[in-house]
This record gives C-alpha cells, sequence and structure tokens, in this order.
C-alpha cells in the first residue's frame, strides 16, 4: 500500500543524541515551504503519521510547495507510557526530550531550510498536542504557529501521582502559561503567532481540556482560535485527517 503519492518528496535523517541517549530519526517530507514539525500520538513512532495518512491529507500543500512535513519520535514509551520507571524519572526524561526539541531537532530544521532565525510551526494530535504546544509556548522565539488537535495541557495526577519540580512546571503548558512575565517572548505570543486549539466534543475526546486552556490564553491576552468541533467527532485519525488540513488553510503566510 502507498501511503503518499510518489512524486511526493520524502527524506530520512537522523542522528544519535547525546542528550537522550539514543539514535533519534526524523523523517521530511517536501523540499520548500513553511516548515512543520509535527508529533506523533501517545506510543506511536514518527511513521504513524505516513501511516494514518495524515501526510497524504496535507500532501496538496506539499506538492504545491506551501509547506515540508518534519516528523519526529517522542519517548513517550520509555517515559510517560512506561509504568514501571519512577515518576521522578519520567520527569527528567520529559525534560530531556524538551532539550532534544529545541538544541537538536530545531536547529537542524534551520539549516535544511536555510534560515538560522526560521520561526516553524508545530502540529500534533492526542498526546502529540501536548508535545506541540509545550515546545510553542516555551520557545514562542523557535515557533510561530500552532495547530493542537484533540490535545490536552497538562499532565495532571494520572501522571504525575503528586511529584512537583522545575521540571514539571516548565513543561506543562497549563502551569507555566499563566505566570508568563512580561517579555519578548509573551509579545511574540501576542503579536506574531498564530495559536490554533481544536477538539471534538464525541467519544474520548477532552473538548473541557481545550476550553480551560483556552481561558487561560485569553486572560493572559494571547489570541487564539478555539475550534470545537461537534459531539460526533471522535478521537481518531480519521477527524485529524480533516482538522489538519482545514487549518492549514486558514492561516496567514502559509
Amino acid at each position: 500500500m502507498q501511503f503518499i503519492d510518489p512524486s511526493t518528496p520524502k527524506e530520512e535523517f537522523g542522528w544519535y543524541s547525546p542528550r537522550l541517549g539514543m539514535h533519534m530519526p526524523i523523517a521530511r517530507y517536501g523540499n520548500w515551504g513553511r516548515p512543520l514539525l509535527l508529533f506523533p500520538t501517545a506510543q506511536s513512532d514518527l511513521y504513524d503519521c505516513e501511516r494514518f495518512f495524515l501526510i497524504k491529507a496535507v500532501e496538496k500543500f506539499i506538492q504545491e510547495k506551501r509547506i515540508s512535513v518534519f516528523c519526529i519520535n517522542t519517548i513517550n514509551d520509555i517515559s510517560w507510557m512506561q509504568r514501571d520507571l519512577p515518576v521522578a524519572e519520567k520527569i527528567r526524561r520529559q525534560a530531556l526530550f524538551s532539550g532534544y526539541v529545541e538544541e537538536e531537532v530545531v536547529p537542524h530544521i534551520r539549516r535544511v531550510v536555510g534560515n538560522p532565525n526560521a520561526r516553524l510551526g508545530t502540529a500534533g494530535a492526542s498526546f502529540g498536542a501536548f508535545h506541540a504546544a509545550n515546545a510553542m509556548f516555551r520557545r514562542p522565539d523557535m515557533f510561530d504557529t500552532l495547530i493542537a488537535m484533540s490535545g490536552f495541557y497538562e499532565l495532571g495526577d494520572y501522571y504525575l501521582k503528586g511529584h512537583f519540580n522545575d521540571d514539571v512546571y516548565y513543561n506543562n503548558p497549563g502551569w507555566y502559561v499563566p505566570a508568563l512575565p512580561e517579555s519578548p517572548g509573551l509579545e511574540l505570543l501576542r503579536n506574531q503567532s498564530q495559536i490554533n486549539i481544536i477538539s471534538g466534543q464525541g467519544d474520548y475526546e477532552l473538548p473541557d481540556a481545550s476550553r480551560r486552556f483556552s481561558a487561560k490564553l485569553a486572560a493572559k491576552g494571547i489570541p487564539h482560535n478555539l475550534d470545537l468541533w461537534g459531539w460526533d467527532v471522535n478521537h481518531d485519525w480519521v477527524w485529524w485527517r480533516r482538522m489538519l488540513p482545514q487549518i492549514l488553510g486558514s492561516l496567514q503566510g502559509w
């Protein structure tokens, strides 16, 4: 089965991450256009977005050279999803993963696109939406666009079991965004960013998580688009394949 058109440019690369202590692959679809960093869901890998036809859903944008999509792995399978791992170690690994994105992935993408100051777009569904939002709000100097689908924006007690430290706080957008200081980063979020929070309201969706995070953004004066789809829209790829191209088509400058 072909998951993308054979004419769609695809490149695979990777390197050994000294932070994570493992080889981390990256796939690129397209060779021109605005860079979009796409996070996978939960325990899936970088190729799930291709296997479940999410790349196919935005192939028009790739072939028209409007976007170039970069897919990476998370380390959820050896952090938040590893049941026998102590919570403190899961937290430490999350902080390392954020460092990997900021200090390894973003510089690589900037080199590839030939712009050392490029601000990227980022997107993801489910747990991928959490990672995308965390990337965006931690480093608005690196990211200017967020498409968060069917996500949550706080690692609550289900994951944290009451643990708290700086690594938790600064990797939990629902916690640190309300306390963002007046700064150039906050001004970028307010004036030079496009933030989209999308959720269905059907089975296994968490629309209240999107509503709560939207309220926190509004209280901070951060413009954004809260887009709640219908009660028939459940937590599934079929809807993410509709959401992502719809939002991409609405963005300014993309």
